[in-house]
């Protein structure tokens, strides 16, 4: 049975992909609060992976990191801590742990290494400046990690839009607003966390061969323009 060690397996997108996977794989889920819920299959670390200390794992397949920020505001009303907490969130809390577990991963089962970015990486949107600049961080990291450890670690990056999570709840949070976001989607629709666990299923497959991707799950808001 392979092992994936998720970050941030409590809640939104990274809840998802663990329900999705621990009737089949052993999941570590390391996070600042519990899942909810005990399964056989199923390791949890409370862990602030910022500042705490990494709890040590003996071995690991796949490592997914999920947690993110939505910081939306003004250019003017953004200050550089804004700007540092969601690059220490996005991107350097993922170095963190990548670094840490790397040698586990090395002696891994088909081993990968799955982020995520964001749709506001490739698409310009007003407010988005400071997740935009740590999601494309998310972006470039990908892209060389992705050469670095190949052939052996599969680095790949899911970039979706909003998501239905606690995450994007101010962006959801009456039906005026819901029915504004489903139009201005080609695909009249957002997306919600069971189709992104089931795209991060697919992508860590070992039936997959794909590295240095980023897989935009965007309901055609950044692919169509209709």
């Amino acid at each position: 049975m392979n092992t994936i060690v998720i970050i941030g397996g409590s809640k939104g997108i990274g809840h998802a992909i663990l329900k999705n996977h621990v009737d089949t794989f052993k999941v570590i889920n390391i996070s600042r609060t519990s899942p909810g819920f005990t399964h056989a299959n199923l390791i949890h670390y409370n862990c602030d992976v910022l500042n705490d200390d990494l709890p040590e794992i003996e071995a690991l397949d796949h490592l997914i990191y999920c947690p993110g920020s939505i910081n939306l505001k003004p250019i003017s009303r953004l200050n550089i801590d804004d700007f540092k907490n969601d690059f220490e969130i996005n991107v350097l809390g993922a170095v963190k742990v990548i670094q840490h577990y790397l040698p586990q991963l090395k002696q891994g089962t088909n081993p990968s290494i799955l982020l995520f970015s964001t749709v506001a990486a490739k698409l310009g949107m007003p407010f988005h400046a400071s997740i935009a600049v740590a999601k494309s961080g998310i972006e470039g990291l990908v892209k060389s990690l992705g050469a670095e450890l190949a052939p052996l670690i599969k680095v790949n990056a899911i970039a979706p839009t909003v998501t239905d999570t606690n995450l994007a709840s101010k962006l959801l949070r009456n039906e005026k607003m819901i029915e504004n976001i489903k139009q201005r989607h080609p695909l009249k629709k957002f997306l919600s966390p069971n189709e992104v666990a089931e795209m991060a299923k697919f992508i860590i497959s070992n039936t997959t061969s794909m590295s240095g991707q980023i897989f935009e799950m965007d309901c055609g808001i950044v692919s169509f323009k209709i």
